[in-house]
């Protein structure tokens, strides 16, 4: 088994080389085709010839594009992702600052989608009412299909312009107030998502013959769910954390620009703004490593969670 696993992780580590490069060239690409200039951005309305010339030296703009690229590839190597056009620091040392509020958020946001989404669609499949059923699904689709900004808009215009609970935007030093609408927002999707699979999960596991066994064997149902369905239902629910955790630490834009969260997604907005090629490749590529690296986790834990499902054996 030790040695499935390893064999396992280490075909995702080297496959991990081939795709990072791909989204460094991708990136890099789109740098050069989206409109806007880096330096008439810096400069603004007024400027001459030999200012723009002399800043695009300095920004190394001047050069060939083949070399520019050649270039940003040797500092990768480096694990040097350059300095941001704009204020000049380390991209490393800015991703490396609001990442950790970025890491709140996506896990707040998880804790509430995981424990309300296994929460409801287990008591929808234990219970079975039919009414039950129906307002599930009127939940999810609800969940699925609503935008994002217009969810953050309506807790922001109810919590906090009407009942005056909450504040409407900041980060708070990561207090509570501050977190709890932007978590509410961005876990609202997936919660519905995992409450929906939860259900389906529940429902084919509590008619397999080992639950009927251990219902014969006078087993309570709360006990039969708990520890006997809830383990197998777990699986397709771990795809959906693994993936939509990946995504919240990669950066969470909409989310952290409605309430004001100086976390990743914000800074890449703010970036994508100001043409700051350096932070906006840096960035990037960073939310590729993080998606991976969870995605590989989450692969690993399948074979934990259910012991019929065994890493690198795929179809066998």
């Amino acid at each position: 088994m030790i040695g499935a696993v390893l064999k396992f992780v280490l075909r995702r580590i080297l496959l991990l080389a081939p795709i990072l490069w791909g989204v460094v060239t991708v990136t890099f690409i789109l740098m050069y085709v989206i409109p806007g200039d880096p330096v008439l951005t810096l400069v603004g309305e007024r400027y001459d010839e030999e200012t723009l010339e002399e800043m695009r030296r300095e920004l190394g703009l001047d050069k060939p594009i083949p070399v520019q690229y050649f270039e940003y590839i040797t500092r990768l190597a480096r694990f040097d992702l350059g300095r941001s056009f704009v204020t000049g620091r380390p991209v490393t040392v800015s991703i490396m600052d609001r990442f950790p509020r970025t890491l709140l958020l996506a896990f707040s946001a998880m804790v509430i989608a995981v424990t309300a989404g296994l929460g409801i669609g287990g008591l929808a499949a234990w219970k079975r009412h039919p009414w039950l059923g129906h307002s599930l699904m009127t939940f999810s689709l609800v969940g699925v299909s609503i935008p994002v900004f217009w969810l953050g808009l309506l807790l922001i215009f109810l919590f906090s312009i009407k009942l005056s609970l909450l504040p409407p935007s900041g980060y708070g030093g990561g207090s509570l107030r501050y977190l709890i609408m932007p978590a509410v927002t961005l876990s609202f999707a997936s919660m519905a998502t995992v409450a929906r699979v939860t259900r389906s999960g529940f429902l084919d596991v509590l008619g397999e013959d080992y639950i009927r066994t251990a219902k014969a064997k006078g087993l309570g149902n709360a006990v039969v769910v708990a520890k006997h369905g809830l383990r197998n239902a777990l699986v397709p629910v771990i795809t959906i954390v693994g993936t939509d955790f990946g995504s919240y630490l990669g950066g969470s834009v909409l989310t952290e620009s409605i309430f004001g969260w100086p976390g990743l997604g914000r800074l890449i907005l703010q970036s994508v703004f100001k043409r700051d090629f350096p932070m906006i490749q840096g960035a990037i590529l960073f939310m590729a490593l993080v998606f991976v690296i969870v995605n590989l986790i989450v692969d690993l834990s399948y074979g934990l969670v259910d012991p019929r499902v065994r890493t690198g054996r795929g179809g066998q």
